[in-house]
């Protein structure tokens, strides 16, 4: 294998996870004996570019299809994020009827109907029919393909260049990174502005967030590495924002590289921080293995001594890292009893590998778990929040990333 951005071959291996299924490939109760396809979760660093990145064993076009089940509008911290975002983005950039709004990876148009709301003329790219369904039922069109160098020449052509190109979560998610950005320069009207957020991964090695490593995820980017993909597509990085969201994320603010715009001392300053920690030295990636190792020993541990009380253990949340975490460690029934999740399009199903079984929220009022591990703790906050009442029968939640915490 070679690096997807600058073809260095890749022989420095960051993390060897083992086989899994895809993390969101769940599973229906007639297909539970079935043999589930695995594929190798073996991530390399590019000794060169400081890519982090693993291999296209399974197909995205075979990921984000029509069985594709994430929405991200069952958060309501994502759906604040995202008004958030409409509301600066309008503002710093002069967004009005007679400007253009494209967001690549729209899903179900948890963030362009605010967007809408403002009379801002916009479209999405979706490739996941379910989720593009359920945009259009907001009134946002959705482009149903995937988003490169030729689609973006398609849509400038059909519906002119825009002005704001928005891109949440999606960088890490493309095979093809050299051509997505291509893209982003092809349909970017000069003066215009991209933003993409994308997990930061300095805080990724920084608090062992291993879990956040499943198939979707092609790539794991630090701000110098993708300063360097942008560069070659004639694009610049003017400003960037930390942001608490995925466990700590970079939102960078693009520009063609010839733009008037003057590049920000956040972004200098971050670089900084990146080499100081040794971001470019393959030695600062060496360690991570070990850190993963240790977090699925201390959770089994925690697992089994709460077996061996008789106590009870559920989960919170169906999510992608959540099976990760659960398949690595081999979690399955025999530890955690069942998962619940807000959406309804999860619930019903079996986790990928471990089957645990996803009921919907109020089943935790049900059956009164002595124990629930919440598995997306990104959004911990908004679910304690929601179901603090555990504590009414002496339950209580905990988390395994960074470290395992009762709460």
């Amino acid at each position: 294998m070679n690096c997807r951005h600058c073809n260095t071959p890749l022989e420095h291996l960051f993390i060897d996870l083992g086989e899994h299924p895809p993390s969101n490939s769940f599973v229906t109760a007639n297909r539970l004996s079935e043999p589930e396809p695995k594929y190798p979760l073996k991530v390399y660093t590019c000794s060169n570019c400081f890519l982090v990145q693993v291999d296209e064993y399974k197909q995205s076009t075979e990921i984000f299809n029509e069985e594709y089940v994430y929405y991200s509008s069952y958060s309501s911290s994502w759906l604040e994020h995202a008004q958030r975002y409409a509301d600066m983005a309008a503002h710093r950039f002069n967004l009005d009827e007679n400007s253009l709004v494209t967001e690549i990876a729209s899903n179900d148009g948890y963030l362009l109907q605010f967007m809408r709301e403002k009379k801002i003329p916009c479209y999405g790219v979706e490739p996941s029919t379910a989720t593009a369904d359920v945009a259009a039922t907001k009134g946002i069109e959705s482009v149903r393909d995937f988003f490169g160098s030729k689609l973006a020449e398609q849509l400038r052509h059909e519906r002119g260049p825009v002005d704001l190109l928005i891109g949440n979560n999606v960088l890490a998610h493309v095979p093809d990174i050299n051509d997505f950005v291509q893209g982003i320069g092809i349909i970017l009207r000069e003066g215009g502005t991209a933003t993409l957020e994308f997990p930061h991964l300095m805080r990724l090695v920084a608090e062992r967030q291993f879990d956040t490593i499943y198939h979707e995820h092609f790539s794991y980017l630090s701000l110098n590495t993708v300063g360097r993909i942008l560069s070659r597509a004639g694009l610049r990085i003017f400003d960037v924002e930390e942001l608490p969201t995925h466990g700590g994320s970079l939102r960078v603010f693009i520009c063609h590289e010839d733009d008037a715009r003057e590049t920000g001392g956040t972004v200098t300053e971050i670089l900084g921080r990146e080499s100081a920690a040794g971001m470019n030295t393959l030695p600062y990636y060496d360690t991570f293995q070990a850190g993963a190792d240790a977090i699925r020993d201390d959770l089994l541990e925690f697992l089994r001594e709460k077996k061996r009380e008789g106590k009870s253990v559920a989960a919170y949340g169906a999510a992608a890292k959540g099976n990760t975490l659960l398949n690595y460690c081999g979690v399955t029934t025999d530890l955690i009893d069942f998962c619940v999740d807000a959406s309804p399009h999860k619930q019903g199903l079996f986790m990928p590998q471990s089957h645990i079984p996803i009921l919907a929220p109020e089943t935790l009022k049900d059956r009164r778990p002595d124990y629930v591990l919440i598995l997306p703790w990104n959004i911990k906050n908004e679910i304690l929040r929601q179901h603090g009442y555990i504590a009414d029968w002496g339950g209580s939640f905990f988390t395994a990333i960074p470290e395992l915490h009762t709460i």
